[in-house]
């Protein structure tokens, strides 16, 4: 049987869950980035495929079905915001190690499964993705329905030649 990953807000801590036990614990203060990583465009909640988690010492990956990318985001928007340290990366420009990714699909190269990682093992990784934000997810919205007006100003990103 499938394990049940899932992931709450427990006051000023996110706690990740595998089949109703307690597997990790993350102080959300002490995240410094969270680097959601979308197909497509990322315009709907399901575009979110995972996300890494940067603290001072660790990155952790959660995959989609843990919650994080949804739940923990969206339940508080204000934290995020204040924060200032979510931004959004393509699936296509956001490439994991291999020994990081699980075996799904075609290749077996999927998502990668829940995991904290020591933050120096990704450090080269993530310092190339090319990263949009910091943006929560309201912000993003807006973005986009700003750029859909007639005559919205051009973006640098739109432009192509």
């Amino acid at each position: 049987m499938k394990a049940s990953w899932r992931t709450a807000w427990q006051g000023q801590d996110i706690v990740v869950y595998r089949d109703d036990t307690e597997v990790d614990r993350l102080h959300a203060p002490a995240i410094e980035r969270v680097l959601l990583v979308h197909r497509g465009s990322g315009e709907s909640a399901g575009d979110l495929l995972h996300a890494v988690v940067e603290t001072d010492s660790d990155c952790l990956l959660f995959p989609a079905d843990t919650g994080f990318a949804g739940r923990v985001n969206f339940e508080r928007q204000a934290f995020w915001a204040e924060r200032g340290c979510v931004y959004w990366v393509n699936e296509n420009r956001a490439s994991l190690p291999l020994k990081l990714r699980r075996g799904a699909g075609l290749f077996g190269l999927g998502a990668p499964i829940f995991r904290r990682v020591p933050r120096a093992d990704l450090a080269a990784v993530l310092a190339r993705w090319p990263v949009e934000g910091p943006q929560t997810w309201e912000q993003r919205k807006w973005r986009r329905i700003e750029r859909g007006r007639p005559f919205a100003p051009v973006e640098e990103t739109q432009l192509r030649a």
